[in-house]
């Protein structure tokens, strides 16, 4: 067995009085060489973390502006122009569905296809109509006939 000798005194620190720095031989040799190296030099030093953290702020500003960039860049631009419109418009009757109105605008064609064409162009989310409301139709299809 192993004796582990304890050294149970503290050693004997100077302490300052009045915020004067205890005098050299106040103090034992290896305290005053031992706070001579506790001062700071003066330069920064930044753990891992630290420099994760400043590269996080700085980094966050650029990101949030080029999305902000990148969100506003494909807006639609509104002129006063006249464009050349690829559709003309078909105001439903009372009764109408979009089956009978795609039958009729294409007797031909599937129905479904024209359905999903008009759906698409009018941005509908149902299959619902509404009395005296305006659908457009494109222009490749004739006018109902009614």
């Amino acid at each position: 067995m192993s004796t582990a000798i304890l050294n149970l005194r503290r050693p004997a620190t100077a302490r300052p009085s009045f915020g004067f720095e205890p005098s050299a031989l106040a103090a034992p040799a290896g305290v005053a060489a031992s706070a001579a190296e506790a001062r700071p030099s003066g330069k920064l030093r930044l753990t891992r973390r630290g420099r994760i953290v400043i590269t996080t702020l700085v980094a966050l500003p650029l990101v949030i502006a080029l999305l902000v960039v990148g969100l506003s860049a494909g807006g639609a631009v509104a002129s006063s122009t006249p464009s050349d419109a690829s559709f003309h418009y078909v105001t439903v009757e009372s009764g109408d569905t979009l089956w009978q109105l795609a039958v009729s605008l294409d007797p031909s064609a599937d129905p479904r296809d024209v359905i999903a064409e008009i759906r698409d162009l009018n941005q509908l989310q149902g299959s619902g109509l509404e009395a005296g409301q305006r659908l457009a139709i494109p222009l490749r299809f004739d006018a109902p006939t009614r």
